[in-house]
């Protein structure tokens, strides 16, 4: 495996897990970089903010997993799949009309770094 995929999904999956780890703690916090204004408030906003948090945490702990099972081509697969997410959240933003600059600038930016890491990755012959 290429030393910059890998580096490359390492930090990916650990910036995630920061992410959601932020979520989980500070849902409040982390929900105001998202491009999105906060929603709502209610008695059970922040346990539903919590939410995304545990899905980005187990999202980074995908890429980690297939990384200690040793197969680049998984590894890329697994980057290559999850990068639907940011490009959602980058369509979403979008659609609800929030900060193009999150949409482009963190999402999108963030997808097309993971499919460039994932394209080697799964071009690798074991």
């Amino acid at each position: 495996m290429h030393w910059l995929p890998l580096g490359t999904a390492v930090l990916l999956a650990f910036g995630i897990i920061a992410i959601g780890t932020q979520y989980v703690v500070s849902p409040r916090t982390a929900t105001r970089s998202f491009g999105l204004p906060l929603p709502e408030d209610g008695a059970n906003t922040d346990w539903w903010l919590r939410l995304k948090g545990v899905r980005d945490i187990a999202s980074g702990l995908t890429v980690l997993a297939f990384m200690a099972w040793g197969v680049p081509r998984g590894v890329g697969i697994i980057l290559l799949v999850e990068a639907i997410i940011p490009i959602g959240d980058m369509l979403v933003v979008l659609g609800r009309k929030g900060s193009a600059r999150s949409a482009f600038g963190i999402h999108g930016l963030t997808a097309a770094i993971m499919v460039l890491a994932a394209i080697p990755m799964m071009m690798d012959v074991p």
